[in-house]
């Protein structure tokens, strides 16, 4: 009897061990479960800006900086002057070139002068003096010369000279009238076109000059401010960049085998650690391929083919306080 209660004991003993060793067996299970569940992968971001940088066409020396950076300003704001003594220069070169052109063009349009005209008159009243005595020298020599007493030669030298009278006569005539007239109409419209000409050599100067004193394009904030007061700028050189905190958004650099949770038009939900991990909602509303040289991962890695990298662009769905560029955004993409 005794035998058989022991064997009894035994075999529950067994089954106790088996069935602890089970339940261990399902924990570890169900702890391995929870442990090996794959976190979510979190993709970062970063936060950019629209930047503006704020140039001229004028060459010249930094003479006064109105704005430091960090510092906001407003559309229409001046920020910085530029003195160029080449630029003032060559303002008074083309102005005294106006001026002359415009001397010039006043003397076309007033034609001779009085004394010339006066001259041109009497050099025509003289010809037809000449003219009238000729054509009396030829009357008479025509008469003598039917009559005989005068020889052929001495008709025909007369006769030539009155020929040269009469051409005489009609030079100074012609050059009567072209003293009244004044200058011809091509001369004019010479005369016209550099008094234009030297208007538009000073509108082109004075446009360069206009660039002197540069103002803001926009409502922004200055970031940076690269040459230093008393310094040579170049035409086009960047003078400061401005910063339009209005027009933020925030760029991830995302494998093509992950944009299947990041579409056009999707919105995210993100963090923003500078910000106390702060959250956020962004919209998306550009994604491009960052070309052939962005491999995130070879083909002998994947087995497949080449995953290349997409830019993913959105913006925050409302404004965010404090939000500013370069700082990190996170996205936990879901497994």
């Amino acid at each position: 009897m005794d035998s058989i209660n022991q064997v009894t004991k035994s075999n529950k003993n067994l089954i106790l061990v088996f069935i602890t060793l089970i339940g261990v067996i399902v924990a570890v299970i169900i702890v391995g479960l929870f442990l090996l569940k794959p976190a979510p992968e979190i993709i970062q971001g970063q936060a950019e800006a629209n930047e503006t940088r704020i140039s001229g066409k004028l060459m010249g020396r930094i003479a006064h900086f109105y704005v430091k950076e960090g510092q906001n300003v407003k559309k229409g704001d001046t920020l910085v002057s530029i003195f160029s003594a080449d630029a003032e220069a060559k303002l008074m070169q083309v102005e005294a070139q106006r001026q002359a052109a415009i001397a010039q063009n006043k003397k076309v349009d007033s034609g001779a002068r009085k004394q010339v005209k006066q001259q041109a008159f009497e050099m025509w009243q003289k010809a037809q003096a000449g003219l009238e005595i000729a054509k009396k020298s030829l009357d008479r020599i025509e008469a003598l010369y039917e009559k005989g007493v005068v020889t052929a030669q001495k008709r025909d030298e007369v006769e030539a000279n009155y020929k040269a009278m009469v051409a005489t006569e009609k030079a100074a005539k012609a050059q009567y009238d072209m003293a009244l007239d004044g200058a011809q109409k091509e001369d004019k419209e010479m005369a016209a076109a550099m008094v234009e000409k030297a208007n538009a050599g000073i509108d082109e100067v004075e446009s360069y000059l206009a660039d002197g004193h540069l103002i803001a394009p926009i409502n922004g904030q200055i970031s940076n401010i690269y040459p230093q007061y008393g310094e040579l700028v170049g035409a086009g050189a960047p003078i400061m960049s401005l910063l339009d905190l209005k027009d933020m958004w925030v760029s991830f650099n995302v494998r093509e085998d992950l944009l299947n949770d990041m579409k056009m038009g999707d919105v995210l939900d993100v963090e923003i650690p500078a910000l106390g991990n702060q959250k956020a909602k962004m919209k998306i509303y550009y994604i491009k391929d960052m070309g052939t040289y962005a491999i995130w991962r070879a083909t002998k890695a994947t087995g497949t083919y080449d995953s290349k990298t997409f830019e993913v662009r959105c913006r925050p769905a409302a404004p965010i306080e404090n939000f500013r560029p370069g700082m990190t955004v996170l996205w936990k993409r879901k497994g």
